[in-house]
């Protein structure tokens, strides 16, 4: 049962809209997920009142380190999918949660300042590696990239991270407005009214490109997985 961390020291990286959109997505694809909101901001949390969440997306408010562990493994147990957005800031709630994840999201925007900090969080992981004695596999996924404009520095970025062999999506999650309005309205992509929000198919089109990715890294790290080293 895959654990999914989102994780990135710095605000505004698009940390909750990946977490949630890659929640919804696999809720609509009719499996089960439970999102556990450990930004203390409760962003998550904040969705789910609207009133709209799925079914079988259950969320869990937790931000109490002493806890996290326990809270990840009940979820696990009842759930094929769990999902951790983390806050926004290097914490031990982040490095616990770490410590279970199968795979770790690091959300950035295609900007130098995002990328040092995405490598701070390489560098976190990497840490966390040698102190739990196993591989934890992670990712950067580049956010809020334009669908028309391609610019200039965000090529040399991605040349940068892979220079410095740091694994990178594929898929980039583009600016959309429906990605944004879920979080306004609550609920899914699937649940928004084209009266209300344009360009949802296209929106769809991307979540659903971005899900299936996950996904695939997941499938594809199964035959290597080692089990998450226990914490006291």
């Amino acid at each position: 049962m895959p654990t999914i961390v989102f994780a990135n020291p710095k605000g505004g990286t698009g940390k909750t809209t990946s977490a949630l959109l890659l929640a919804t997505e696999i809720a609509a694809s009719n499996s089960r997920v439970v999102v556990i909101d450990a930004d203390p901001n409760m962003p998550i949390s904040e969705w789910a009142e609207l009133g709209r969440k799925p079914d079988n997306v259950e969320v869990i408010r937790e931000t109490d380190e002493r806890s996290l562990l326990k809270t990840i493994d009940a979820a696990a147990e009842r759930a094929p999918f769990v999902i951790i957005d983390n806050e926004g800031t290097a914490s031990r709630i982040t490095t616990y949660a770490m410590s279970r994840a199968d795979l770790v999201i690091i959300p950035m925007q295609g900007k130098q300042l995002d990328a040092r900090n995405a490598a701070r969080t390489v560098e976190l992981i990497q840490n966390e590696e040698d102190a739990f004695r196993r591989k934890i596999p992670h990712k950067v996924l580049i956010t809020r990239t334009s669908p028309t404009i391609r610019p200039k520095g965000l090529k040399s970025l991605q040349s940068q991270l892979e220079a410095h062999e740091v694994p990178l999506f594929k898929t980039e999650l583009l600016e959309r407005v429906p990605f944004e309005a879920i979080m306004a309205y609550g609920g899914g992509l699937d649940d928004l009214d084209p009266k209300d929000v344009s360009g949802i198919d296209k929106a769809k089109a991307n979540a659903i490109a971005y899900m299936t990715e996950v996904l695939e890294t997941l499938r594809s790290q199964d035959t290597e997985a080692q089990p998450a080293a226990e914490v006291a």
